[in-house]
């Protein structure tokens, strides 16, 4: 007789092929595994393996985004999660300079949500589906990131320094 888990590991690597990934049966038990947790999956290895063409792979099958963080050494967590559009707000600030309104409600307005740039991080935690977050070449960030991302991938929200 055959195992429930069994049929999960097949079916799944029926939808991997058919988007194109081979994939071997410990592999897919792993992303099985994630799903059921929902937790993420840290796949380590050489480059030229397949750890970004497994990303595309589940993107592709579940329908949904794959947004990816290339890491970098100097990589922070601000860089990571979003800027402000710093030449919008400019702007802003010249266009209310005319406003009667008072500087806190003038304040409000220019760090609105309207004038942020979403990096990769918050991009993934805010989006209507649930993306694939492909964070690249983790190895190659600094020690402080690193602990940034272990907070962000336990909890699925991040602090905003």
């Amino acid at each position: 007789m055959t195992s429930p888990r069994a049929l999960d590991i097949a079916a799944l690597q029926q939808e991997l092929a058919r988007v194109g990934y081979i994939a071997e049966p410990s592999l897919v038990a792993a992303l099985l595994l994630m799903r059921d947790l929902a937790r993420p999956l840290l796949l380590e290895g050489d480059a030229g393996v397949g750890k970004t063409e497994v990303a595309k792979a589940l993107a592709e099958i579940h329908r949904t985004r794959l947004i990816r963080l290339q890491c970098y050494e100097g990589l922070d967590a601000h860089s990571a999660m979003y800027e402000w559009n710093y030449q919008r707000q400019l702007l802003a600030i010249k266009l209310l300079e005319q406003d009667e309104r008072g500087i806190d409600r003038k304040e409000e307005d220019i760090f609105s949500e309207r004038f942020l740039l979403r990096r990769p991080l918050l991009e993934a935690i805010t989006c209507d589906a649930p993306p694939v977050l492909l964070i690249d070449e983790v190895d190659r960030a600094d020690e402080a990131f690193e602990a940034y991302l272990l907070e962000l991938l336990s909890d699925f929200q991040i602090s905003i320094p």
